[in-house]
């Protein structure tokens, strides 16, 4: 059975009003291709893998600025917008909202682009919180004269 993967998105609404399609928030952290073992059996990929992707997303970002080891701490926050599918190539945008003491905070936002057809939707964003850590797995200062925030 064939089902419509069409989605109602900022972009239609956008377009319908003559204004610009929604952008990612902050730079691509990483990419990669929903596939069928990530899949549930009605064809939407496992949300978990979704949060999985955006772990991995924010986890190299926090890394490059904390110079090291990092471990996520918290998801202060999670929105589910639309579901992603296999096939979908999901994007991973990364922004960097607070540096603390030890602690990094960043927006994330994942976008899929559907099919041939290269629409692009917002189809989650979080909050993420990672802190740097040293060779002994404790929490270390972020090197506040290293940043290139």
């Amino acid at each position: 059975m064939a089902r419509s993967k069409k989605s109602t998105s900022g972009a239609e609404s956008a377009a319908a009003l003559g204004a610009p399609p929604p952008a990612p928030r902050g730079e691509l952290a990483i990419r990669t291709l929903a596939m069928p073992a990530d899949a549930n059996p009605s064809g939407d990929i496992f949300g978990g893998w979704v949060l999985a992707q955006m772990d991995v997303a924010g986890g190299i970002t926090a890394g490059q600025l904390a110079r090291g080891r990092v471990a996520t701490v918290a998801i202060t926050a999670m929105t589910f917008h639309l579901p992603v599918y296999v096939g979908d190539v999901l994007c991973v945008y990364a922004e960097v909202e607070r540096v603390g003491r030890s602690s990094i905070s960043i927006h994330l936002e994942s976008w899929a682009s559907r099919g041939r057809l290269s629409e692009r939707v917002k189809v989650t964003e979080g909050e993420f919180v990672f802190v740097a850590l040293d060779a002994n797995g404790r929490s270390r200062p972020v090197q506040r004269e290293e940043l290139e925030v």
